[in-house]
């Protein structure tokens, strides 16, 4: 083998399952193609172009399997909602960033954590915005505040169930109201808003997002503009889902655009912060009310038949416990039609999931189902006194997100943000799975890690085995981490027990206990071509990953 194309990274930590010691990687034309000690590696490649890792640490990349493009970046670029306490900084913030002639598409509050509950009103949104449309999303992006200028280009939405005349928007009428927001904005915001957010995942050392797009979420057009830019060299891969129902329409689309599946956020119900999730029992805060279902079993199934068929992924966003019933119910009605393997060969997807018992989970597992979740949600609403609890109980909300129970049944987890919903924080997200707040429901670093990894390429239908992994014949999808002392030699039985949960420190990744910073990316790198260097970044201080 020629030497003369490779690079030979070099005085590192490489995470790898074949060489548990390795300091040294060699790529050839974007595939790891040797690991393990520097040394040997020099000798074996002399004419490679030697990159000195001066200790940093080499992981797979990771993968992020549920975003919204478009409506991150708008995040990133624009006003970030997140960090007002109520409802006068709120408007305090829309009257500073409101400008004439360009719509105002802000996101993140979320008034569970406000030191007054008090939304504001319609004429006070009206006041402070002036003329400008204003569309401000709650941070589950399941209802929102609007100015009267932004209802006049979503007439319908005044009729639609989910309409208040002076609070949030949900259901129906926030679906019509987000969908004339998007709309509304100008090439230049689209544009600028999908390379940021690109650009950032590149920082936060992710190779691959799962967009999930949808009629309800962004429109056709932002899809294909989106699908436009990732195409541009330098960029992280974009997987397409389009959450819609199979039809002649759908089904066309998908192959136009070569989608992954008719999957992401098709919506059988909605969130719990915006109390939409569907329950069998009512929310604790607000009795009279089970949230919402969107989508009967009959429905379900017919379009899980449909993609089968076509041989695409179908996927649903899921979350109450009522919503996951109805599915895991379609889905049985399903296999009655087109038999158990048929349905495993797809594999396809659910969303969220994020409250399901044990027999659904054992049921899930039997058809091949991936379960794609976001760790960080519990972090953010888990715990006896978080959103959840708030909504459903303290007893209740102990059951959600049980990423332990899941994987114990043989339920492929993959990993992501749900951005906006929650920053592009990988390494966060990974602590989040293992420091769950409810006791044993939490998984292993290393289970986390994969998930985030491998998992995330398998629920886009990546089963070669090694996409994902630092072996020979992978694709050469890495990023390097400045990163605290890693345990490198010992099995996971021989873990030295540094922190209150042994789960937190596996061999091969960085510690991660709260209150110890996580990694900071320093380069992304996919197919062997240079995604992010940090060297290189001149956008900001601090720009690698968010540190959680």
């Amino acid at each position: 083998m020629s030497s003369s194309d490779t690079t030979l990274l070099v005085g590192g930590r490489i995470h790898t399952p074949s060489s548990p010691d390795a300091t040294a990687l060699a790529v050839t034309d974007g595939t790891v193609v040797w690991v393990g000690q520097d040394t040997p590696g020099r000798a074996l490649h002399p004419d490679a172009e030697v990159v000195d890792l001066a200790g940093a640490f080499v992981a797979p990349a990771f993968v992020d399997a549920h975003v919204h493009a478009t409506n991150t970046g708008l995040h990133l670029t624009g006003l970030d909602l997140t960090g007002v306490r109520d409802a006068a900084e709120l408007l305090a913030a829309v009257r500073t960033a409101a400008l004439p002639g360009e719509i105002l598409l802000a996101h993140g509050w979320d008034e569970s954590t406000w030191t007054g509950a008090r939304l504001p009103s319609r004429a006070e949104l009206d006041e402070a915005a002036g003329e400008v449309p204003v569309y401000l999303s709650r941070v589950d992006v399941h209802s929102a505040l609007v100015s009267s200028a932004l209802l006049e280009l979503a007439p319908d939405a005044l009729h639609a169930d989910g309409y208040s005349p002076d609070g949030p928007l949900t259901r129906e009428s926030h679906h019509l109201a987000r969908a004339a927001a998007h709309a509304a904005l100008t090439p230049d915001q689209r544009a600028r808003a999908q390379r940021a957010f690109l650009r950032a995942a590149a920082r936060a050392g992710i190779v691959s997002v799962h967009e999930c797009a949808g009629p309800d979420i962004c429109g056709e057009d932002d899809l294909r503009t989106l699908l436009r830019t990732a195409a541009e060299p330098g960029l992280p891969e974009v997987v397409p889902y389009w959450g819609a129902l199979a039809d002649d329409h759908t089904l066309g689309l998908a192959r136009e655009l070569g989608l992954h599946g008719l999957a992401g956020d098709l919506f059988v119900d909605g969130a719990l912060g915006s109390r939409t999730a569907a329950l069998h029992e009512p929310y604790a805060d607000r009795p009279h009310s089970r949230g919402t279902r969107y989508l009967s079993a009959e429905a379900i199934a017919d379009h899980v038949v449909a993609c089968t068929e076509a041989g695409l992924q179908a996927g649903f966003h899921v979350i109450g416990d009522a919503a996951v019933s109805e599915l895991v119910d379609a889905l049985a009605l399903a296999e009655q039609r087109v038999g158990q393997r048929a349905l495993a060969r797809v594999s396809h997807r659910l969303e969220h999931v994020e409250m399901v018992t044990g027999e659904q989970a054992a049921a899930l597992a039997r058809w091949n189902v991936t379960a794609s979740m976001q760790p960080a949600f519990d972090a953010l609403w888990g715990g006896p006194s978080g959103m959840y609890a708030s909504r459903l109980g303290a007893e209740r909300a102990a059951g959600l997100n049980p990423f332990a129970a899941l994987a114990a049944e043989g339920v492929s987890l993959a990993f992501g943000s749900d951005a906006p919903v929650t920053p592009l924080d990988p390494w966060g997200s990974v602590r989040a799975a293992v420091q769950h707040r409810t006791p044993g429901s939490g998984i292993s670093a290393r289970a986390a890690f994969n998930a985030h990894t491998r998992g995330g390429h398998r629920a886009a239908g990546g089963h070669d085995g090694v996409t994902g992994s630092l072996v020979p014949g992978a694709p050469a999808h890495y990023a390097v981490w400045e990163a605290d002392d890693l345990v490198v030699a010992a099995s996971d039985s021989r873990v030295q027990r540094w922190s209150t949960d042994p789960r937190s420190r596996v061999p091969g990744l960085p510690p991660l206990d709260p209150g110890v910073s996580l990694p900071r990316c320093l380069r992304t790198v996919r197919g062997g071509a240079v995604l992010y260097d940090h060297a290189d970044d001149h956008t900001a201080p601090g720009t690698g990953a968010s540190r959680g």
